[in-house]
């Protein structure tokens, strides 16, 4: 069977790409890599997706950014075809979801919680009044899904440095939280401290745990400073594999592993000069 391709229109729709999905997913004449996937199985290609917008944005390489936003995308259309196969739910169902929660944490712009209202124009309310209101609309409609602690609906699947900030975040909502910096910095240094004696002693598992500890300190010294742990440390990745590269250009092999440390180190300033 031939396909008219002059046929083909110049411009594809959403609903264009959810007949796609159908059509990969159809048990008789669908993909047979697709028709095995299920919720769990496509979660690492979605995560992967997700960096890949993330990348090209840091790297404002707009030009593949449409296109690793049309694979995320496809992700979403993927996920609501299964739901829709398992009479769980829709892709109609999960627009529609977005759409009421937005307008329902955006009283500020649509005062009626509908797409036709907007407030006087004029009017332009204060960010603290905004974020005061958009919290206690979020914790409502955490009551109302039965979430017992204002803990309870940080995603566990969320990257270990990203979590650690949110959680906080959300137990400074309540005041638990330092009024400066000053303390931050004094946590920081108290838990370095204990990493060391747990080192001296050799115990494995209290150092994870003392590790840990430094980690999360860190983290709040990032949200303090008013900094995004994860792209700090994204950036720091970022820095530290320039520099790498750059010590290996500097060798005369390309190579690295006839080098001792202390040539490998001035390899390293060198490199770090050069930037």
């Amino acid at each position: 069977m031939s396909i008219n391709n002059q046929s083909e229109p110049d411009k594809y729709s959403i609903d264009d790409l959810r007949l796609l999905m159908r059509r990969l997913r159809d048990p008789s004449t669908g993909c047979p890599w697709d028709l095995k996937q299920d919720f769990k199985s496509i979660t690492s290609h979605t995560l992967e997706e997700v960096y890949e917008v993330v990348d090209a944005i840091e790297r404002n390489d707009f030009e593949h950014l449409q296109d690793e936003l049309g694979d995320l995308l496809f992700q979403i259309i993927f996920y609501s075809q299964l739901g829709e196969e398992q009479n769980q739910f829709d892709f109609g169902q999960v627009t529609t979801a977005i759409t009421q929660k937005l307008l329902r944490r955006h009283p500020h712009v649509f005062p009626d919680g509908t797409l036709s209202s907007q407030r006087a124009v004029g009017v332009h309310p204060e960010e603290a009044q905004i974020r005061q209101s958009w919290e206690k609309i979020k914790q409502q409609e955490r009551s109302d899904k039965g979430d017992y602690s204002l803990l309870d609906d940080v995603p566990r699947a969320l990257p270990g440095l990203t979590r650690a900030a949110k959680l906080q975040k959300r137990a400074a909502s309540v005041g638990f939280d330092w009024q400066a910096i000053e303390p931050v910095m004094d946590k920081l240094e108290e838990e370095m401290a204990e990493l060391k004696i747990e080192l001296e002693k050799g115990n494995q598992t209290a150092v994870a745990e003392e590790l840990g500890d430094l980690m999360f300190s860190c983290v709040n010294l990032a949200r303090h400073t008013k900094l995004d742990p994860e792209k700090v440390m994204r950036q720091a990745n970022e820095k530290f594999s320039r520099r790498f590269k750059a010590m290996e250009s500097l060798t005369d092999l390309k190579s690295l592993d006839n080098y001792s440390v202390d040539e490998m180190e001035l390899l390293w300033q060198r490199a770090k000069e050069l930037e």
